[in-house]
């Protein structure tokens, strides 16, 4: 993990006046350390394994700063769990969500972007931000 992110990650957590903790960190430390899709009681529950022990109010506290400072996506699929994944070092990409499963296949197409860009043009607008979640099931 660069240096650059830790010392990021403080300023941010200065910025909300919260302290920096051995938990928060190791929320932060979890979630940019490793690729996927994690709900809050993940996180909590692969912490409590590694004797780390956090509240669910400081792991959603923690995980929302996470989002503002743009360290994490959120994801809420249909199901209402809000999933949470590392943001630094990723290009962006969509997700496909198997119903079945509720495996999540990430996936990135320039032509889906180019068309998405044309459209807000044509409207008169430029994207900023787009989530883009496909519900798949699979073709048996």
């Amino acid at each position: 993990m660069k240096n650059s992110y830790i010392i990021s990650f403080k300023e941010a957590l200065k910025k909300e006046n919260l302290k920096f903790t051995n938990q928060r960190y190791s929320i932060f430390k979890f979630l940019v350390n490793n690729d996927g899709h994690y709900d809050c009681d993940s996180i909590i529950n692969y912490l409590n394994k590694s004797k780390i022990k956090v509240s669910k109010a400081t792991a959603y506290r923690t995980l929302d700063l996470l989002v503002k400072y743009d360290f994490c996506r959120k994801m809420v699929l249909d199901d209402g769990i809000a999933r949470y994944e590392n943001k630094l070092d990723t290009e962006h990409h969509d997700h496909m969500i198997c119903v079945d499963t509720g495996k999540i296949i990430e996936f990135v197409s320039p032509e889906i972007e180019k068309i998405q860009d044309e459209i807000a043009q044509q409207k008169g607008y430029k994207i900023i931000k787009h989530v883009h979640q496909l519900f798949v099931k699979k073709i048996s």
